[in-house]
């Protein structure tokens, strides 16, 4: 199997995980855990799908940038050039940033005081990361299949 396809295999794995159990955590779990003022339900959802979730964001990484290298080549240049597929890549990078802007507040100050009465702010965390992956996969699919004015000026 070329290495091509296998990178590209394993990258949208990845997203089907990662994007997957976000859709899930936000239009299933959430809604319930606010309803029912319940922050166990995130906590559980969040320690049991954190063993799949992580490493598959870690192959997403991983993957990508070694597939980006395959698409773009080496030189900075092209990476941060004006290019449709440079901007795609440009655009995916910027979602990675906020991801772990986002996932690394949340890990360090508002899991650690996770409460029912204050479940709103971890709701905004979760739907801001469900967006971005969400974007993630659509930036990637507009890669592949050549569709990228969003990410063209």
């Amino acid at each position: 199997m070329p290495a091509y396809y296998t990178l590209l295999c394993l990258h949208i794995l990845g997203a089907c995980i990662w994007v997957g159990g976000h859709l899930v955590l936000a239009t299933r779990i959430l809604p319930r855990a606010l309803r029912e003022k319940k922050a166990a339900l995130i906590r559980d959802f969040e320690q049991a799908y954190e063993r799949l979730g992580m490493p598959a964001l870690a192959v997403q990484i991983v993957t990508g940038l070694w597939l980006a290298h395959r698409i773009l080549g080496g030189s900075a240049t092209v990476w941060f050039g004006d290019s449709g597929p440079a901007r795609v890549v440009q655009a995916k990078l910027a979602f990675l940033a906020a991801t772990a802007a986002l996932a690394l507040h949340a890990k360090l100050r508002v899991i650690p005081r996770l409460r029912d009465d204050n479940l709103p702010l971890m709701g905004a965390h979760i739907i801001g990361v469900t967006i971005l992956g969400v974007l993630f996969a659509l930036a990637g699919a507009s890669l592949r299949l050549g569709g990228y004015p969003v990410f063209v000026r």
